[in-house]
């Protein structure tokens, strides 16, 4: 329960008292400045509170925005503040600064005056941006009777319905499902859903579209594709429930990041078994688009952190850029050639029900390869232009994107620490990541040669990392990484040539790629990586490259088959436990994931 504390004196007609009720505050009113801090006092030290100006006039709305988001500490309207329990401190020192001693004066305008005196001690205060919605004190008559006038001509719940779509969006997201898909997420608040019920629906129903995948039959590959489209209806809908309703949560942002994947990779999966079913093995095919796929979410986010908080960040790539998001068109043109997830699944759902799974991933691969080659390309571009600084946070974010594992820091320490300069560090990890694949992919199966080319990606590995991650295109490290392990995983599997290899690669590329996206959101939650003794439990990325190698060097191709599927359970179930103690249990911020447009 929260509390909401009205200071001043009350006014006849005023609906503000049963506005705060109806968004779930305990309403006690102050006659005075130094009622409302006795007030406040009583108030348990585990409860949200929130000062509200008596004479505030304003939509439902927009005091549902400044008192009730629950990922900031402290947030102001106009005419009201509210701290949540981690804050109480700090707002009641500001009540008790601003009030004492101002006698009858300190009646007019505290929650005011208090969201002031937070902002000059230092403190951050979410200010949420209300566009036409109206909050105002107003000072006499004539300017409430304005302000009521004001409000009456503003729509509240078109406001509320427009402000749940996220405002940056694919084409087909923003023009074929969120029309609707905001009514859905109404109709779900107004029925006491969670956000994190319907992201669970979501993944059930897209699993229930990968089993219908998987039957291999023209009825189940339609019934796939419609129920594929259904699922991400429904992805869109939790994170406009979670807007609309303001229901924002820690879990709420693990479930919605890692479940994406889930589905997406999962629906792979079933379409790969699907084809097996009518005689043609595309787990190869499968298992590159979830390798392509997840390099190009790897270049996202490595990009963007590394990016995140550099100074003088500006280059000509970027402004023409920017100059190209002034013509209308070319915005959604530059936002569907990417192709972001609505449109990926769209086109993946369309070609299942009307083509074959073969064909689905020839078109899957070569959209995604070309997606990737051009956001690729302008992101090195602007990296190579700007005159960029980049701070230890990013260094920091991108050495933990990188995963290395024990073998790099012994080969490291070996080495005296020596780094590489400027562009040589991505190079060396493009090279050493290179030869691996080579080596797996252009040699038969059980030769030594993928063993000799993965000692020489663990020296590349630590060259890489010797140094803090701050040139212009150390961004690029991490997916050099990402590409050089799954590369050589699926090379090795496929050159097994056992059935049940390429599936049981599929799983464990599954299950360290579940890792490294746990990482990405730990990260972007600002809750840090995850801990060390779990990236030395499961090796580091160049100590499972060189295991993989090992074990196909060593044994037979049905035996590598088991071993892949006994490495994929051991580091799922490691991942999982520890992923599923850490969300669930840790007191990491309060939000939900918006979700990247790739």
């Amino acid at each position: 329960m929260s509390t909401a504390i009205v200071t001043g004196q009350p006014v006849p007609g005023s609906s503000l008292e049963n506005d705060l009720r109806s968004l779930g505050f305990d309403v006690l009113m102050a006659a005075d400045a130094a009622e409302a801090g006795s007030r406040l006092a009583a108030v348990p030290a585990d409860r949200r509170v929130a000062l509200v100006d008596a004479g505030f006039v304003g939509h439902t709305h927009a005091l549902r925005l400044g008192l009730t988001d629950p990922r900031f500490p402290l947030a102001a309207v106009p005419g009201a503040v509210t701290a949540q329990p981690a804050a109480r401190q700090a707002l009641t020192h500001a009540l008790v600064r601003e009030t004492a001693g101002s006698g009858a004066a300190g009646v007019d305008g505290v929650p005011d005056r208090v969201a002031g005196a937070l902002g000059t001690d230092g403190a951050e205060i979410h200010r949420p941006e209300l566009g036409s919605l109206v909050a105002v004190v107003p000072a006499d008559p004539q300017t409430r009777n304005e302000a009521r006038q004001a409000v009456a001509a503003v729509d509240d719940e078109a406001v509320r319905l427009k402000s749940a779509v996220k405002s940056r969006d694919g084409f087909f997201t923003t023009f074929c499902i969120s029309p609707y898909s905001r009514y859905l997420a109404r109709w779900c608040a107004r029925r006491g859903l969670t956000p994190n019920q319907v992201t669970t629906a979501s993944l059930l129903t897209a699993l229930i579209a990968a089993g219908c995948a998987a039957t291999g039959t023209r009825a189940g590959f339609v019934a796939a594709g419609v129920l594929l489209i259904t699922s991400f209806v429904l992805d869109c809908t939790d994170g406009q429930l979670a807007r609309y309703a303001l229901k924002y949560s820690t879990l709420g942002a693990w479930l919605d990041a890692t479940f994406d994947r889930a589905k997406e990779y999962a629906y792979y999966a079933g379409l790969a078994l699907g084809a097996a079913r009518g005689g043609d093995d595309v787990w190869a095919l499968a298992l590159g688009a979830m390798v392509l796929q997840t390099c190009r979410h790897v270049v996202d986010f490595s990009f963007n952190e590394a990016n995140h908080d550099a100074t003088a960040n500006t280059s000509p790539t970027a402004a023409l850029s920017g100059r190209l998001d002034s013509v209308g068109w070319t915005v959604w043109v530059r936002r569907m050639i990417v192709l972001p997830i609505g449109e990926r699944w769209a086109m993946i759902a369309v070609l299942t029900a009307a083509t074959t799974p073969r064909i689905t991933f020839y078109a899957l691969l070569a959209g995604c390869a070309f997606a990737a080659t051009y956001t690729t390309a302008g992101r090195v571009l602007r990296s190579l232009t700007r005159k960029a600084r980049r701070t230890d946070r990013a260094a920091l974010a991108l050495a933990d994107l990188a995963d290395t594992g024990p073998l790099a820091d012994v080969a490291r320490r070996v080495l005296g620490g020596r780094g590489l300069p400027g562009l040589a560090v991505p190079a060396a990890a493009l090279l050493g990541g290179a030869a691996v694949v080579a080596c797996s992919a252009l040699t038969g199966y059980g030769s030594v040669l993928p063993v000799a080319g993965a000692l020489v990606y663990v020296l590349a590995s630590a060259l890489a990392v010797a140094r803090p991650l701050k040139g212009a295109l150390d961004w690029l490290v991490p997916p050099f990484f990402r590409a050089a392990e799954y590369g050589t995983v699926l090379a090795l599997a496929a050159k097994a040539g056992v059935n049940g290899a390429l599936p049981a690669a599929f799983g464990l590329v599954a299950a360290v790629a579940y890792h490294h996206y746990d990482t990405v959101y730990r990260i972007r939650g600002n809750a840090g990586a995850p801990p060390a003794w779990l990236v030395r439990a499961i090796g580091g990325q160049e100590g499972r490259t060189l295991l993989v190698t090992v074990l196909a060097a060593l044994l037979t191709a049905s035996q590598f088959k088991v071993a892949l599927t006994v490495l994929a359970v051991a580091v799922a179930l490691v991942v999982l436990a520890e992923s599923i103690r850490f969300w669930v249990s840790a007191g990491a911020p309060a939000v939900h994931d918006e979700g990247e447009t790739a």
